[in-house]
Parts: structure tokens; sequence; C-alpha cells
């Protein structure tokens, strides 16, 4: 999630291999030549380019990097040979030696393997109904084998082949969404002991509906797991979506208001707005209680999604604040008055401190104009599946 100035040039890198290949899956799809799996294009190969290994791997990042530099000279060489007829000759000759000097990557650290769905695309937009869907099949599917906290320490485990991953920490966010799809609805095999089986496949009991709203339960679970286990949101979350009913308009979509920040009140008094936030109430499941908020929410799987993330199972009292771009930044526990720089839970170095505090001279001087400084000043990167989404 962090980044700094000088890993500009690597999110450029990251950034154009997903677009390359996005962009050649659509032409693939275009010209027909592309079959559809889950109701979108499969990636036709076995292997993809890799976008985690390069965050990993800075060396082999900067061959790649060079790399394609040396291929852009050698394509414009040989374009210019064509066009220019004097030096064609030099210029034709000097394509191979580009090619030769270049600091080529190693494969296996940029070509990962690949599935059918690992340019897939959630058409869930990760709502609060789609996490409580999960919750229900990964209590039915899952839990045997990865426990209720998705660590995998359950008694079954070890008389497993492979121990179960641990969902509670940083694989998911390591997996592109399209695999994890890919890997609930076919299973997983172990390449290093002869394809042996370590995880059933679940076509028979589960569609691709179904798997979709497993990977958002996995997602909100995990970030869950992670604020009880390190007290801060490592890895960016999305405000999950919910129906939103302001006064007597018609209910509306939390994500409309997409571009604005967005608190969260869960419980208690109507809050105090505030016109640097879009405000809503989030009512407990079955509260009668009446209520003077202008917006509020009242499902009962809004109210259980959010609990999740929090990881808490007593969300009454909790502010959640959202930045522009729909991820959830900061958390005001129950009772705190006020807010500080330690409510913010997920963090970005991406602009240094001065230019938050620019942003903070133009806002009122308290806690909550400070937080919501830096928040725009420093926008998370949201790397997914090893690519910048």
């Amino acid at each position: 999630m962090n980044s700094t100035p000088e890993a500009d040039w690597l999110n450029l890198l990251i950034g154009l291999l997903q677009g390359a290949q996005l962009q050649l899956l659509r032409v693939l799809d275009a010209l027909g030549l592309a079959q559809h799996v889950y109701g979108q294009p499969a990636w036709p190969w076995a292997r993809r380019l890799s976008g985690e290994n390069l965050l990993i791997d800075l060396g082999q990042a900067r061959s790649l990097a060079w790399t394609l530099v040396f291929v852009a000279v050698a394509v414009l060489a040989l374009l210019l040979a064509f066009l220019w007829r004097r030096p064609r000759y030099y210029l034709l000759a000097l394509v191979p030696m580009l090619l030769i000097a270049a600091p080529w990557p190693e494969p296996r650290v940029v070509l990962v393997p690949a599935t059918p769905a690992s340019f897939h695309a959630s058409p869930t937009g990760f709502t609060a109904e789609s996490i409580a869907q999960g919750r229900v099949l990964y209590q039915q599917n899952c839990v045997a084998c990865h426990g209720a906290n998705g660590k995998g320490e359950v008694p079954l485990a070890a008389s497993l082949a492979v121990w179960p991953p641990d969902l509670s920490g940083p694989l998911l966010w390591r997996r592109a969404d399209g695999d994890l799809l890919w890997r609930i609805l076919h299973g997983t095999r172990d390449a290093q002991q002869g394809g042996q089986p370590t995880m059933p496949s679940f076509a028979a009991k589960l569609n691709e509906a179904d798997a979709w709203a497993l990977v958002d339960y996995m997602k909100a679970q995990g970030a869950g797991q992670s604020l009880r286990a390190l007290g801060s949101w490592p890895q960016p979350i999305g405000l999950p979506d919910m129906a939103v009913r302001c006064g007597a308009q018609p209910p509306r979509l939390l994500a409309s208001w997409r571009g604005q920040r967005v608190r969260i009140v869960a419980g208690g008094a109507a809050p105090v707005e505030d016109p640097r936030l879009v405000t809503v109430l989030l009512r407990p499941p079955s509260s009668a209680v009446a209520t003077s908020a202008d917006c509020v929410a009242d499902s009962a799987a809004a109210w259980e999604a959010l609990a999740l993330i929090a990881g808490t199972e007593q969300l009454a009292g909790t502010q959640l604040i959202a930045d522009r771009d729909g991820w959830l930044r900061a958390r005001g526990a129950p009772g705190k008055a006020g807010w500080s720089d330690d409510d913010l839970l997920c963090r970005s170095e991406r602009a240094p401190v001065a230019a938050a505090e620019q942003v903070a001279a133009a806002l009122p001087a308290d806690g909550l104009g400070a937080l919501i400084a830096r928040m725009d000043a420093q926008p998370v990167r949201f790397v997914k599946g090893g690519f910048i989404h």
C-alpha cells in the first residue's frame, strides 16, 4: 500500500504491464479469438506478466524496465530503417545489437502461472449483501479447513497434504480476484508434489456468483483480522456498498457519493453534520427507534459487514471514514472524543508530511481537519494480484 516518490517508476512499469495485458485481451476478444469463461474473456495462456514479483525483486524490475527501453529503441530503429533508405543497413544492424545488449530479466520472475480468469473483474461491487452471502457460504464450505478466522489453525489442518493458507494476512492481496475465483471453483494442486490436490473443487456446489461472494467475504474477514492483530489495515479495504435513505428521497447506493469523503456512524444519536463529509447513520439490526439523521442505512447485512471489517463484535458507537476513492482510512473508537492521527489506520507515504500540513492550513484547525488533510494529501496505492488498481 505504501509508496515513495522513488518508486514512481515502478508504479508506472506495473501499470504499463497491466494495461498492456488487458488491452491485448480486449483485442483478442474483439477479434473473436478469446473464449468466455464465467461471462468474461478468458486469458488464453498459461503464464502472465507478474507485478507482484517485481514489487519484491527491484533488481529484476529494473532489468525489465531497461529491457523495455532497449526493445523500444530497437523497434524505432526498425521503423526508421524502412522509412530512411540511406542508413538502412546500419539501423538494421543496430536492432540485434540492442536486443543482445538488453539486460533481460529472469523469466521465472517476470512470468508467473495464470488461469483463464486471471484478469476477471468482480461484478459484485463489494456490497454488504455480497459479504453477508459470502459469510454463509464460508461457514458451509470453508470453515472446516480454514477456520472461523481464516488462519487455518483447525484440527483438520494437520491431516491435510498441505497446511491451509492464512487468509487473514496479505495472501488475498497477492492474488488477483480472478485467480481466487478459479481456485475456489477448480481447486488447487501442489506443483512440487506431482500435482497432488491441496484443495478440492467446489464447482459442483457453488456457481461463479457464490464464488465472487466468497471472495468479498474473505477480503472483509482478512481486513478485520489484520486490524485485530496489527491495529491497522495494511492492505486497503473498500467501504462496502449499501442502500442509504436521505430524507424523503428514494434510496441510493453509498457508491453514488464516490468522489466525496464518507463518514459512517454506527448506532447512537444522530451525528452532527459536517460539510467536509457525507455522514451516514448506520442503524443496528431490528432497530425501531426513530432518528433525525439526514441519511440512514439500516440493513442488517451492512452492520454485519462493517463489524467484520472493523474487527469487532461491538460496532455500536464506532465511526469509520472513507476517502474520496472509497477506501476506508480511519476509525473512531466508541466513546472517544475527537480525532487524532492515531485514528488513521490505512496509511500512505506517497506525499511528504509537509504537503498534508499545507492542505490542513486551509481547513478548520481540529483533529478531524488534520486527519482529512493527511488522507487527501497521501492517497493510498492499491495493489491487488501484483497490479495497481
